[in-house]
């Protein structure tokens, strides 16, 4: 161990001599350094695999001394044009309180083309070697992740590769690293030396989900908004994972302490013949709650409900639009707009037939004017279920789902909305991910909420929107707020509100037929340094 420190001062050293990279002194990027820890992880001494301590898994990686002047670095140099090479070793000796591992590499290049105008992807591979069980039980394959060059050659980015994979301590941990250079993300063509690979021992008790609604039944696609002091969670419950099922109806609760109780169940929708489901809520100009209910029967249509309380909903109105959306998501003011949303529409099929918009209204949702921004889109460049925040000076900022792509969209606006343009974002750890998104007043940080399906994880990305608004590719990498079900499809769709100083994100958990409405609390992130 005393070598393998010593061979990281050196490391850090060697960086020094050559510079930081400009590009990280101001990035705007909020991490556990330079604000609060989480007082619900706790972090282990980290465990390091040098060069030498990792050995060839797949392809024709060659094991290389990266050298300048009288400092010379053992790396794996890996192509960026031969696709298929990785490097893998074990760790041992993980402590006995142990959860999690998050899994961080030090790359450099020598190369002088190195810029940040170039991107590299890379990939971990996980699993453990527990007694009597196959090595391939606790197999993971984590997500591409893409990040920008440094500015110079001989600068070492730590990249982060996997934020939480849950462990058996008693076994050994193994990992293989793999660059990927087929991804269309990885435009640097030119070789890269891994030199370590940081593993860091979580104790992480995710923060405590409350329980919203658990009855039997599907409880699904919860929407969540704050009222002055008081959450507002609807939700939507029926049989299955299906949205136009007659016994699918629409219901809502409201707490006062902070998602530990909640009030009796009121009905909001539940019209004969129809399958109804939350897709949409905001606020009012007067504060009042505005609700979103998609209601499909004999035909298809987008409801707006208010409600000043949580409990009494009222119509307002059922717009008649040219293109009928699938969905009609959250409501943000605009200034010199009124209220604003975002709607996608299409088939979720391979036909290029896929578009999305906004709406908006100057009457508080008495009436609305709809606007196509995309048409004619593949599933593949088709963003749904977007979330939206209004920044300031005309600035809007969208994150959208991807159905068909390796991570989530960016759509921006200068023009309080009139034209937007759309780009791919690094948000990778993602599966059918909803975005929610919610702007800090005191601070200005920029919170993406979302739900990793398949692996049950509720993750968050902080950031100064300022940093990434002309850089959708420089988010940082997530935080895990809570836990759920690993079952891909009964989970999901996390929605944020705030109270104050701290983000309620809802989102529902299970194992159909039955799933819960659950909610998650994590306070609002501090200032940028």
């Amino acid at each position: 161990m005393r070598t393998i420190i010593a061979y990281i001062v050196l490391l850090a050293t060697c960086v020094n001599c050559f510079g930081a990279d400009a590009n990280q002194e101001s990035s705007g990027i909020y991490t556990r350094e330079n604000n609060h820890t989480d007082p619900n992880e706790r972090e282990g001494t980290p465990v390091y695999l040098t060069a030498n301590d990792m050995s060839i898994a797949t392809g024709k990686p060659s094991l290389v001394n990266m050298s300048h002047g009288s400092t010379h670095i053992p790396v794996w140099s890996l192509s960026g044009g031969t696709v298929g090479q990785s490097v893998a070793g074990i760790v041992n000796g993980l402590p006995a309180d142990c959860t999690a591992v998050r899994v961080e590499i030090v790359v450099t290049t020598t190369h002088n083309s190195t810029s940040p105008e170039f991107s590299d992807v890379y990939r971990v591979h996980l699993s453990q070697l527990v007694e009597n069980a196959p090595f391939t039980d606790r197999y993971a394959l984590g997500k591409p992740v893409q990040t920008a060059l440094p500015s110079a050659p001989l600068h070492s980015r730590t990249i982060v590769l996997e934020t939480y994979y849950e462990v058996d301590p008693s076994a050994p941990l193994w990992l293989r690293i793999q660059r990927e250079p087929g991804e269309p993300a990885d435009t640097f063509i030119h070789p890269t030396g891994l030199a370590v690979v940081k593993v860091t021992p979580l104790n992480l008790d995710p923060r405590q989900s409350y329980v919203v609604q658990d009855v039997n039944g599907y409880n699904s696609w919860p929407m969540t908004q704050a009222i002055g002091e008081t959450l507002v969670c609807t939700y939507s419950r029926g049989s299955a994972h299906s949205i136009g099922e007659d016994a699918r109806a629409v219901y809502a609760r409201t707490s006062t302490d902070d998602g530990k109780t909640w009030t009796p169940e009121t009905v909001v929708a539940d019209t004969p013949g129809y399958g109804e489901v939350t897709v949409g809520k905001g606020l009012d100009s007067k504060g009042a709650m505005l609700l979103w209910v998609r209601r499909i029967g004999k035909d298809w249509n987008h409801d707006l409900y208010r409600t000043t309380d949580g409990v009494t909903f009222t119509h307002v109105a059922t717009p008649k639009l040219d293109v009928q959306p699938m969905q009609i998501t959250d409501v943000f003011a605009v200034p010199k707009v009124g209220l604003m949303a975002l709607w996608f529409a299409g088939k979720y099929s391979d036909e290029a037939v896929h578009s999305w918009g906004v709406m908006t209204s100057n009457d508080d949702g008495l009436t609305w004017t709809q606007k196509t921004i995309e048409s004619g889109l593949t599933k593949k460049e088709w963003p749904t279920e977007p979330a939206a925040v209004y920044l300031g000076d005309g600035r809007i900022l969208a994150i959208g789902r991807t159905e068909g792509g390796p991570s989530q969209f960016q759509m921006v606006s200068t023009d309080y909305g009139a034209t937007w343009t759309r780009e791919r974002t690094n948000i990778g750890d993602i599966m059918a991910s909803t975005p929610s998104l919610i702007l800090d007043p005191k601070t200005g940080m920029l919170s993406n909420y979302y739900y990793e399906r398949g692996r049950g994880i509720l993750r968050c990305r902080v950031v100064d929107p300022e940093s990434i608004f002309d850089h959708p590719r420089n988010w940082p990498a997530s935080e895990v707020v809570a836990i759920g079900s690993k079952i891909a499809f009964d989970s999901g769709n996390a929605n944020a509100t705030a109270i104050g100083d701290t983000h309620y994100i809802s989102f529902y958990s299970g194992k159909a037929p039955n799933t819960a409405v659950l909610i998650a609390e994590q306070p609002a992130p501090a200032a940028s340094k």
